[in-house]
């Protein structure tokens, strides 16, 4: 039994926390970020892997570098030194002594129970794969991906075998990611920009669960025009209620749910256990 398995046998979904919870001076895709979405009621920490010019891993979102660094240029075109020496900002745009985290430090912090999704570090996979495995977290670390051929076979050859949920943009996906026979694929994460979407079904998605897959589903609203599952999200759920989102998002399936704000979601989560 997987670790995603045995969180599931006391919730009846996992609330994915996207980036960590950040406000004040906590600051997103950092130990205390990471701290705070566990104390919030999360079971996954989502973050974002970049590598350094000269091969070393950190948590970051690149694209955000002048938000968060005052940076004009991207954190992948830099060497660790520079990165080091930056100091983030914070949620109102002020200094603070916070510098961005090594990945092996948040992986150390957090070794033990909580699951430890790497978003965004497909193309890193030719180092990175072989640097995890000093960690002896096979159990905790879970992989993402797009589907593509490059980083599919990087995965499906490597020895250690992560558990992996692909990012599905269309069912034609599924069949390509299904051809590589030796990647430890336990789940799915769906994106549907409509409701016309064949990924909205439910009659799709519960050929997924009979077939074995986690359905992974996000609630997260990174903009107005960026929708990840036909309007089911975060905004949705606080603004007009929770049947207007994470209650749709559970009745479509979902075992884990991506969101930015933890604390709302687990309450939501205990009045549901609470009612059966």
């Amino acid at each position: 039994m997987n670790l995603i398995q045995k969180k599931l046998q006391n919730s009846p979904f996992l609330i994915a926390v996207h980036r960590g919870s950040s406000m004040g001076n906590i600051v997103e895709n950092t130990i205390p970020a990471f701290q705070a979405a566990v104390q919030s009621g999360g079971d996954m920490l989502e973050i974002d892997v970049v590598r350094s010019t000269d091969g070393k891993f950190y948590v970051f979102h690149d694209g955000n570098e002048k938000r968060l660094l005052g940076a004009e240029r991207n954190i992948t075109t830099m060497h660790s030194t520079e990165i080091e020496a930056f100091r983030y900002r914070n949620n109102i745009g002020h200094l603070v002594n916070v510098h961005v985290e090594k990945l092996a430090d948040v992986l150390s912090a957090f070794k033990g129970d909580v699951i430890i999704n790497l978003d965004r570090s497909w193309e890193y996979w030719d180092t990175l794969l072989p640097y995890l495995d000093q960690f002896d977290m096979q159990e905790q670390i879970l992989l993402k991906s797009p589907v593509k051929k490059e980083w599919l076979t990087l995965l499906n050859d490597h020895p250690v075998k992560y558990p992996f949920i692909p990012i599905i943009h269309t069912l034609s996906d599924i069949e390509e990611m299904e051809t590589y026979k030796d990647m430890n694929t336990v789940g799915l994460e769906l994106i549907a920009r409509n409701e016309e979407s064949p990924l909205f079904q439910s009659t799709t998605i519960q050929t997924f669960k009979d077939n074995g897959y986690f359905i992974w589903l996000n609630a997260i609203r990174l903009d107005d025009d960026n929708i990840l599952f036909a309007g089911r999200d975060d905004d949705a759920s606080i603004i007009e209620g929770p049947e207007y989102g994470w209650q749709q998002l559970i009745d479509k399936g979902a075992d884990i749910i991506q969101t930015d704000w933890p604390s709302l979601m687990y309450h939501f989560r205990e009045g549901m256990k609470s009612t059966t």
